[in-house]
């Protein structure tokens, strides 16, 4: 007996529609990579060579129902200048406290405790952001 052989002859007919979607999908996952790659490398860029001036919380402490304090360490370069934003809400999320606080001089680490006044009591205290100047 003999088997019957159903498949074309080899490159008889051209490449077939499946050959041309999967070259197709992979140019579009080459490109969409790229594309990745680069907004991976300017968001790494920003985050470590063009931020100059930088903040964190390190912690908070409700003084009184007018006043809340907070602990900020600030990173900057020597050169920068520029201020921070603060805010404090109560408990109903109401904004109650806002301070810009700015920073400039020699230093380029700050460590700094800042009181906020309040207009009323305060549940808790953030940093809204910082900008330079």
């Amino acid at each position: 007996m003999s088997s019957a052989h159903a498949s074309l002859p080899e490159g008889r007919y051209g490449r077939s529609a499946d050959e041309r979607a999967d070259r197709k999908l992979r140019i579009a996952g080459v490109v969409l990579g790229v594309l990745f790659l680069g907004l991976l490398g300017w968001f790494g860029w920003h985050y470590v060579v063009a931020d100059k001036l930088s903040a964190e919380v390190i912690k908070f402490d409700v003084v009184s129902d007018r006043e809340v304090q907070m602990h900020l360490e600030v990173r900057k370069d020597k050169d920068a200048t520029g201020s921070c934003t603060l805010r404090s809400r109560a408990e109903d999320g109401a904004e109650v406290g806002r301070k810009d606080v700015r920073f400039d001089g020699p230093r380029t680490r700050i460590d700094e405790v800042v009181s906020i006044r309040t207009t009323a009591r305060a549940t808790s205290a953030e940093l809204v952001g910082c900008t330079e100047r």
